[in-house]
């Protein structure tokens, strides 16, 4: 009788040990420290992981502790921040959740594809696998081979685990602008002068550049309809400075606009060859959904809202007043 209670104060005072030790805080090297799993670890290996990552913890005692817990074969693949204060306990139930560490980087409306590129590389804790690609090289890697790049990849925060790959990200946006101009597309009214899905991405990339005010966006693609329907060129600055790349230094003269480019709308006719921004959501159905109007020009009023006139007489009194102060 006296072996059996000695015993089971023995068994009682492991468990109690045990309990106390998936309750303590684990020792940290760092105030935060990085472990990555990959996809197929088993519980031991996710355990040797977590000892040679900078955690004060036998593997042994961590690797029974995840198959005694029955959850072992519910860790997840990804990237775990551990943080002062994490126990056994918690730090299990971090990996079983799939409680990774994210980060999230934003594209904004209107920039272009350049821009775009420049918030990736800035982007905290996302590998640089794009860095050493050119446009085209990128694009191939997507698997869009000949595509241009711009306007293809949708403006929006986007999460992603640390330590991800760019190249991910891109693959997010680019699959995002695909839905957006889908469900754009579908919106379609009979009587516009689109034709395919590739023109109205153009157009909103246009119509993008031209005003940060929503609201306007829906006139401003109506002035550009009227204009193709009467044959009339678009003659929007955006597409010049566009076309002139590195050389446009802020100040957009009368010379550039004389200037033939591919993408100079003042002298070729139509829409340009691709996109010149990244367009939102407003801007895509704004392109396909123009409101009813007669107005052919527009000037901007200088406090980010528009003025829309019906003909060039009235256009140049708007752009005398709002431009030129007179």
């Amino acid at each position: 009788m006296r072996f059996f209670i000695a015993v089971v104060l023995a068994v009682v005072a492991l468990l109690a040990s045990g309990f106390a030790w998936v309750q303590s805080p684990l020792k940290l090297e760092a105030t935060v420290v990085d472990i990555h799993i990959d996809a197929g670890s088993s519980a031991r290996e996710v355990a040797h992981q977590v000892a040679g990552s900078g955690v004060d913890v036998s593997e042994d005692l961590l690797y029974a502790w995840f198959r005694l817990s029955g959850k072992s074969r519910q860790i997840r693949a990804g990237s775990y921040e551990l943080t002062t204060g994490i126990t056994p306990k918690t730090l299990l139930e971090k990996f079983v959740r799939g409680d990774q560490a994210l980060r999230s980087v934003t594209i904004l409306e209107g920039w272009t594809f350049r821009q775009a590129r420049q918030a990736l590389a800035k982007a905290d804790a996302l590998k640089q696998d794009s860095r050493a690609l050119s446009d085209d090289a990128i694009m191939a890697a997507l698997g869009r081979s000949g595509q241009h790049p711009e306007g293809r990849f949708f403006p929006d925060t986007y999460t992603y685990a640390k330590g991800s790959s760019d190249m991910d990200v891109l693959g997010q946006a680019l699959k995002a602008m695909d839905k957006q101009l889908e469900a754009a597309w579908s919106l379609r009214r009979a009587n516009q002068h689109l034709q395919t899905p590739e023109q109205a991405l153009i157009l909103a990339s246009i119509i993008e550049k031209e005003t940060g005010k929503t609201a306007d966006q829906a006139l401003i693609s109506s002035v550009f309809h009227n204009r193709m329907q009467i044959g009339m060129r678009l003659q929007t600055d955006p597409t010049v400075i566009y076309g002139m790349g590195e050389r446009f230094d802020g100040n957009l003269r009368r010379s550039d606009l004389l200037a033939d480019t591919p993408y100079n709308t003042y002298t070729r006719n139509g829409l340009p060859p691709t996109p010149i921004s990244l367009p939102g959501k407003s801007a895509l159905i704004a392109a396909i959904q123009p409101l009813s109007s007669k107005a052919l020009y527009f000037v901007a009023r200088g406090d980010g809202s528009s003025y829309f006139s019906e003909s060039l007489d009235e256009h140049n009194r708007a752009v005398d007043k709002y431009q030129r102060g007179r």
